[in-house]
């Protein structure tokens, strides 16, 4: 007779589940003991927030919830950051965990959390399975609800004696195509007429633009009316970066060069924003019209109040409205002419021969040698603007940031989940030396896997982003500085290759030599921030301030 945890394995290979990603525990052995009967692959990390991190990623890349597992109490509640992570970041992800049995108490209180109340903010739902019985249907549930827009992350807590208690065999719950409806015709027509009256149109493209299903259809539109697009962070490569319509990344909130170009907009059409997201730009009385198009209605802020919404499935909604104003937008271009003075300036001194190497010299030497559909995953630091900013993309979701919690300790994992997916691709992790330690153990979980990875850290022996803050705002210098073990005999203790850069001609070199050997291999190479003040601070303070 079957028990409750094979009824949630076959429930979760019922779903297309290939791998788990965990620290298991003592009230997860039965699901461990089903798992190790099955075809699903236990992927054991060295934390469970790298797991959270793992899952979530695949739920990015994939557009399907990826699952992670941990025990009761202190491991649960090590999921929190990752849980954040998906939900802010939207990213489709299932979380089982385990408890003390509900049917008898032979520990009292040992190790006890009330783990599904303190997930529920951080959830999309957050339940706990108290019946063998119910388990198909609630996993069934649990993956139409983080999967459904806007994407996020479930809970679902499996009590050890449910998960050991003989269960009545159960069918699965078969899955069904559910299609997401396209936007009211009323709202494309008002659009179009928005479009259509346009002098200076402008297309943003932000994090929901991203998603696996979406991307082509944001193309097309693109290439059906020419109008010039930029995008937000974790909107990079939508639409490929190659175009002549490119007009660069809001790294930040205002008064950067492509906001020369968002100045002068007379329309903005904002494809796929979520205001969870850094503001790309700042909406204010005397500002642009805004269109705003997505999965949901917009979430109306202080900064972002637009004046149109089209609400429904992305790709076929902008197919509609572009029939209604392709060929009808003699103005799409006239903001085009600023694209050349923003993106020259935006690449100034990339190759400038300094040494410890400038953020933009890291920017361009990294995009030498990863290919078109090459991924970069990076953490959170002060650097990942400079990425932001200076790394042209070619292919959706091959710059993964995180721009909405802005965790750091993300990026390691996140690159290691890439690489399982897409194994013969460049797939690079760049971090700081503090968010890097935040989950170094996991190269361990990496070189087990046998990964080809590349980690790319960049040594201030700081919190630099933090710490640049200071410096902006007047403080006094304190309290963000801290040492580094030896990076190189740190990759090679746990089995990893290690390399350290010494001069500027030497990071192109020693990064084609790291992928080229394959297997997991760390660079550290340290970073002069001096350019973070002149470029960001004094340059841009420099230029006149817009009128709003």
């Amino acid at each position: 007779m079957p028990k409750g945890s094979d009824l949630l394995v076959a429930a979760l290979a019922n779903e297309g589940v290939t791998r788990i990603f965990g620290v298991p525990g003592e009230e997860n052995l039965d699901v461990v003991e089903s798992l190790r009967g099955s075809k699903i692959e236990l992927v054991v990390t060295r934390h469970e927030q790298a797991a959270a991190f793992m899952a979530a990623t695949y739920g990015r890349l994939t557009g399907k919830p990826g699952v992670c597992m941990t025990t009761l109490g202190p491991g649960a509640l090590n999921l929190t950051t990752g849980a954040a992570y998906a939900l802010l970041g939207a990213m489709p992800m299932v979380m089982i965990t385990g408890q003390k049995g509900i049917m008898k108490s032979q520990q009292a209180g040992f190790q006890i959390v009330d783990v599904v109340s303190a997930f529920r903010p951080l959830t999309k739902m957050s339940r706990q399975i108290v019946s063998t019985a119910t388990i198909p249907t609630l996993v069934r549930e649990a993956f139409r609800i983080a999967t459904e827009e806007r994407p996020g992350p479930i809970l679902l807590e499996l009590p050890e004696d449910i998960a050991g208690e003989d269960a009545e065999p159960a069918a699965m719950v078969p899955q069904h195509p559910i299609e997401i409806p396209i936007a009211n015709r009323a709202s494309l027509d008002r659009a179009a007429e928005m479009i259509l009256a346009a002098k200076r149109p402008l297309i943003m493209l932000g994090a929901a633009a991203s998603r696996p299903r979406s991307t082509a259809g944001i193309g097309d539109f693109v290439r059906r009316t020419r109008i010039p697009f930029f995008n937000t962070q974790m909107g990079k490569g939508t639409v490929p970066g190659g175009t002549n319509l490119y007009m660069g990344t809001a790294a930040l909130s205002e008064r950067d060069y492509v906001h020369e170009a968002v100045d002068q907009a007379d329309l903005i059409i904002a494809i796929g924003h979520d205001t969870i997201e850094k503001p790309p730009f700042i909406m204010g009385p005397k500002g642009p019209l805004v269109i705003h198009v997505s999965y949901t209605p917009a979430n109306v802020e202080q900064v972002y109040f637009p004046q149109c919404e089209v609400v429904g499935n992305v790709g076929p909604s902008l197919e509609l409205l572009a029939d209604r104003v392709e060929g009808r937008l003699p103005d799409a271009g006239a903001l085009i002419g600023l694209r050349e003075s923003i993106l020259s300036r935006i690449g100034d001194r990339s190759t400038e021969d300094r040494w410890p190497m400038t953020p933009q010299r890291i920017v361009h030497d990294v995009r030498q040698v990863i290919p078109e559909d090459g991924i970069i995953a990076l953490d959170n630091g002060m650097y990942k603007i400079w990425f932001a900013r200076n790394y042209r993309t070619y292919v959706a979701n091959t710059v993964l940031l995180d721009n909405a919690l802005a965790t750091m300790g993300a990026g390691l994992p996140s690159a290691m989940m890439a690489s399982i997916l897409y194994p013969e691709r460049r797939v690079m992790a760049v971090c700081g030396d503090g968010g890097f330690m935040m989950n170094s153990q996991e190269m361990e979980t990496a070189v087990r896997l046998k990964l080809n990875l590349v980690i790319l850290i960049l040594e201030d022996s700081a919190y630099g982003m933090i710490r640049w803050k200071q410096a902006v705002d007047g403080f006094p210098d304190f309290g963000l500085t801290f040492g580094n073990p030896d990076f190189v005999k740190y990759a090679e203790s746990y089995g990893a290759k290690g390399s350290r850069v010494t001069s500027c001609n030497d990071l192109i070199p020693t990064l084609e030599a790291a992928f080229r050997g394959r297997g997991v291999h760390l660079v550290v190479v340290p970073i002069d921030y001096s350019e973070n003040k002149r470029v960001l601070v004094d340059e841009l303070r420099a230029k006149v301030k817009p009128v709003q």
